[in-house]
């Protein structure tokens, strides 16, 4: 690194306005996460996709209980359960996004600059969730799971390059609590939208289909969310990368302008494209290689390869479950949609909590430990999930308990692995970019294959028991992997 960019590294680093605005594109973009993947979007979805609720005596308790029936989905003359459908659908975002972000991640670190993509992402995203508004019924559907994808896919694909700026902006002793930082404004954004769509949806609607409206208006409000308070963001974070000198003259898919050009200082439209083309390309070639080549480099180291390992199989159980977690509660126990919010919501304040203790445990007892208490409290979330019946009186119950459980582990585990491994990777390294590219391919391969499995044990059990008891298996092998990794515990800036 020349002195101009270490200089500018400095700048960069721990720097509190720009600490913040990293921080503050999660109180931007979890709007999506809790509105669209985690309550309102999958709670619409399985009401539009239902045809009607029958009734089923339960002998146990001498009660009649509703059981929804749902429309089944036919794709190329097949027909699918609908919850199996979303499943997939998010397996195809996942994929979409682990063939594009090696090779966006090594254009971005070779034009050097990673914000514009993380601006496009966030930019897809937040006008698919507006999108997702003209989706109103089973003639549809498949309009509202195509902006389901390209939410998705706005939403991962941004995460790429958001995550890459944490070792860029924060030195290890704080990236930690920069880490929690981020989730904290993110659940404290999201719940807070929330509870104002709760309101729109069943305080202000008079009747059902006035509720549907409102929900789909809760789709608007969630894309404007996200579009506006990413500006500051937007504003404040520097433009990082490592600039090269050779570049086409006009790189036309990067600035539509250039596409109306006609570029006759350049040799004409014709052969600017074509130097375009070869440029691109080149990028994708080099992108994919690059990732093998950083993923056997990362391999070889000891601590890196164990936390890799173990943070892919614990993240298809924690992902998986985190995105199908409310279609469990429609579906399997059938619960009101108020209760299901509110227990979302409760979860949603409690894991700002979860991310704040294991924030500061991390400090005491290590990130290593911190990461095997939450797995293994997430094994007992799986097993009690397989466990319960809907013909229980007291399932409800039981669902809180385990909602409980998740909702203390999730945000602490989610924010502990991004600084871990943003710990363990070589210090002021230029490359950042691509070896969080290289993490984010390895969770989206995690996801592509949980949601898979997820959604096959749906469609060959038709309930979703087997599929969260499937999940404690990924975890147990996550759980095991983790403790062979070594990492010593910070306290105040020093490594003990």
């Amino acid at each position: 690194m020349s002195d101009k960019d270490q200089s500018k590294g400095n700048t960069i680093k721990n720097n509190p306005k720009i600490m913040k605005a990293w921080a503050f594109y999660d109180w931007a973009n979890s709007v999506y996460s809790l509105v669209i993947t985690s309550t309102i979007f999958p709670i619409y979805f399985s009401i539009i996709t239902t045809s009607h609720e029958k009734k089923e005596f339960v002998a146990a308790t001498g009660k009649w209980i509703d059981v929804p029936v749902r429309n089944l989905i036919t794709i190329f003359g097949k027909a699918y359960q609908p919850d199996a459908v979303y499943g997939y659908s998010l397996t195809i975002s996942f994929l979409i996004v682990v063939l594009l972000s090696p090779f966006l991640s090594s254009l971005a670190d070779t034009i050097g600059n990673k914000k514009s993509f993380l601006q496009f992402f966030a930019y897809l995203g937040a006008t698919s969730c507006m999108g997702l508004a003209m989706f109103t019924n089973m003639e549809n559907v498949f309009l509202g799971i195509l902006f389901s994808i390209t939410a998705s896919v706005g939403f991962w694909g941004s995460l790429v390059f958001y995550n890459s700026f944490l070792p860029d902006i924060a030195t290890r002793d704080q990236q930690d609590a920069l880490s929690a930082k981020g989730y904290v404004y993110g659940y404290i954004g999201s719940v807070i939208l929330v509870v104002i769509c709760l309101v729109l949806i069943k305080f202000l609607a008079k009747t059902d289909e006035q509720a549907l409206i409102y929900t789909r208006l809760s789709f608007l409000i969630t894309g404007a969310w996200w579009f506006g308070f990413s500006q500051y963001t937007f504003k404040h974070l520097p433009q990082f990368g490592n600039i090269k000198d050779k570049l086409p003259k006009d790189l036309v898919l990067l600035n539509y302008k250039n596409i109306f050009k006609k570029h006759e200082n350049q040799g004409g439209w014709f052969e600017v494209a074509k130097d375009n083309v070869s440029f691109y390309v080149d990028i994708a070639k080099q992108s994919f290689k690059e990732l093998f080549k950083v993923g056997n480099v990362l391999f070889k180291d000891r601590n890196l390869k164990f936390f890799l390992s173990s943070f892919f199989f614990y993240s298809v159980g924690m992902q998986t479950i985190f995105l199908m977690a409310t279609l469990f509660g429609k579906s399997e126990i059938n619960m009101a949609q108020d209760k299901l919010i509110l227990t979302l919501l409760i979860i949603q304040i409690e894991a700002i909590i979860g991310a704040i203790i294991f924030s500061k445990l991390s400090k005491k007892i290590g990130n290593k430990n911190v990461i095997s208490i939450a797995i293994a409290l997430w094994i007992v979330a799986c097993l009690s999930a397989y466990y319960l019946n809907k013909e229980n009186p007291n399932v409800e119950y039981q669902f809180y308990g385990i909602a409980g459980i998740i909702g203390l582990v999730m945000g602490g585990l989610q924010a502990i692995s991004r600084s871990t491994y943003s710990k363990l990777l070589p210090e002021d390294s230029m490359d950042n970019t691509t070896y969080f590219s290289f993490y984010d391919v390895l969770e989206k391969l995690a996801i592509i294959l949980g949601t898979f499995i997820f959604a096959t044990m749906i469609e060959k059990y038709h309930n979703m028991r087997f599929s969260a008891l499937s999940m404690s298996v990924f975890f147990a092998i996550g759980l095991v992997l983790i403790r062979f990794i070594n990492l010593k515990v910070f306290k105040g800036d020093k490594e003990v």
